[in-house]
Order: structure tokens, then sequence, then C-alpha cells
């Protein structure tokens, strides 16, 4: 393993946590997951996104601070493996989509103060996939407060995700075309995700697969 602190991310419905799993489970790693169904505004969000997206991104950022300031702290990133299932900066991707300008230019004063405090990756996994597989695992995974969610909003999270990484990519980003690929079903695609641990990236967006 080339990497001690490796993330999973995804849209909604990518899979991401399913892959951090898998990959914590066979490297034998610290196994770090977002804590989305404590947030007492995720749900009220879906149903109401104007009244509810300040409260809603502004609890998932201190949120994720502290449990990854906690959980981070405890481990030696120079030996110790860990994989997370998201980054703190992910914050600000869903900001941008999610809040009005001026809420968005406050938001940024508070996560850019919080980001700094926090190690960045050693490398970040994108699961790339389409607004309508996205749908699919969405409505197959049955959470009540997603079932709403429009195939634009996937597509719009996803695009900023894909912004942010251009912009602002200083760690090594994999982007894996995921729409042909089964990880959970087949053995052939999840040894394809592994394999690319053993390579070494720099610094900067690599589509892959």
């Amino acid at each position: 393993m080339k990497y001690n602190y490796i993330v999973i991310e995804g849209c909604i419905g990518a899979g991401k946590t399913t892959l951090a799993k898998m990959l914590a489970a066979d490297f034998n790693a610290e196994l770090i997951l977002e804590r989305f169904a404590d947030n007492p505004f995720l749900a009220k969000f879906y149903k109401d996104p104007t009244h509810y997206a300040f409260p809603l991104e502004m609890t998932f950022l201190t949120d994720r601070y502290q449990q990854l300031k906690n959980l981070l702290s405890r481990r030696d990133l120079f030996t110790d493996l860990v994989v997370a299932d998201y980054f703190i900066d992910k914050c600000a991707i869903f900001a941008k989509n999610n809040l009005q300008q001026d809420e968005y230019n406050l938001f940024l004063k508070v996560y850019e103060i919080i980001s700094d405090f926090l190690p960045k990756p050693d490398l970040l996994i994108y699961l790339y996939n389409t607004p309508e597989n996205l749908l699919k695992n969405i409505a197959k995974r049955g959470r009540e407060y997603e079932q709403e969610i429009q195939a634009a909003y996937l597509e719009s999270i996803q695009e900023n995700y894909l912004t942010f990484f251009r912009q602002r990519a200083r760690f090594p980003i994999l982007i894996i075309e995921s729409n042909a690929l089964d990880f959970v079903n087949c053995i052939d695609d999840y040894e394809k995700i592994k394999a690319l641990l053993q390579c070494e990236y720099g610094a900067g967006v690599h589509r892959i697969l």
C-alpha cells in the first residue's frame, strides 16, 4: 500500500460507503464513515431546500470537522492506514450548490478556517456515475427522504465536484468511470480498483477505467 489516508467520494448513490467498507476490511484499515443520519435537517432539506439549506450545511460542516479531528488526531497518518467515505471539502461543494450567494459567502469563511486544521488525503477516489444510475441506486436502498431527489440535482452536484477538483486538486484524485463497474458483485471489477492503490500518482485529476 502506497497511501495512508484514502478517501472514497462520489455523488449521492455512487456507492462510496460500500467501497470504503470493502477496502478497509481488505487492508485492515481504520474506517471513517459519514454520520449523515444524525443530521436533524437532512429530511427537512429535501422537503424545503430554501429554508433548511443553510442549517443543513453548517451542521454537516461542524459535525464532519469534529469527527475527522477526533479520529485523525489519534492516528499516525505516516504509518496507519485510514479509509474514509467523505472528505471535508465536500462541504464547500454541496454548499455552493445549495446555498444562496450571501449564505455561501458566510459559509466559506467558516469552512476555510476549519478545513485548514485537517490533513488532506494522500489519495481520493471519485466514483463517477450517470444521474440515471444514481437514481436507481437511491431507489434501491430505499431511504424515504431521498426518493424525491431529481436527476438535475444530482447532475449539478456532480458537476460541482468536477469543477472543484479541477480548480483545487492539491492531492491525487482518481475519477473512476463506474457506470459499467459492479465492484460489489464482480470480483474482477473490485480487483481493478484495488490495483489502482498500488500505483503512484501526482497531484491533480486522473481519469481511470
